[in-house]
């Protein structure tokens, strides 16, 4: 009888951890900007709503910058490092890309 071969494919993630700052706005939302990220930032009813937006931009930011023929991500700053004001609130946001 002949072996059975069998191929398994395994999909590679990378983790991606970004600081990201929310601020509540006067009409009582949430936006969060990623200081690393220019242009991207997320916004929702509750602070919940807004990490799951931030984190959803951070995802197609990050996956537009891999698709460029050479691409550039910045350094991530540490949240020790950010100017804050006494509500704001940092969450690093994780982002999982799959690489091909």
């Amino acid at each position: 009888a002949l072996p059975i071969c069998y191929f398994y494919f395994r999909e590679v993630y990378h983790e991606i951890y970004i600081s990201c700052c929310f601020k509540k706005t006067e009409d009582g939302r949430y936006k969060g900007t990623f200081p690393d990220l220019e242009g991207c930032f997320g916004e929702g009813d509750t602070l919940d709503e807004a990490i799951e937006s931030a984190n959803a931009a951070a995802f197609d930011w990050i996956s537009v910058e891999l698709s460029e023929e050479v691409p550039e991500l910045p350094p991530i700053t540490d949240p020790d490092d950010m100017e804050l004001e006494d509500e704001d609130v940092v969450r690093n946001i994780q982002v999982n890309i799959r690489l091909y």
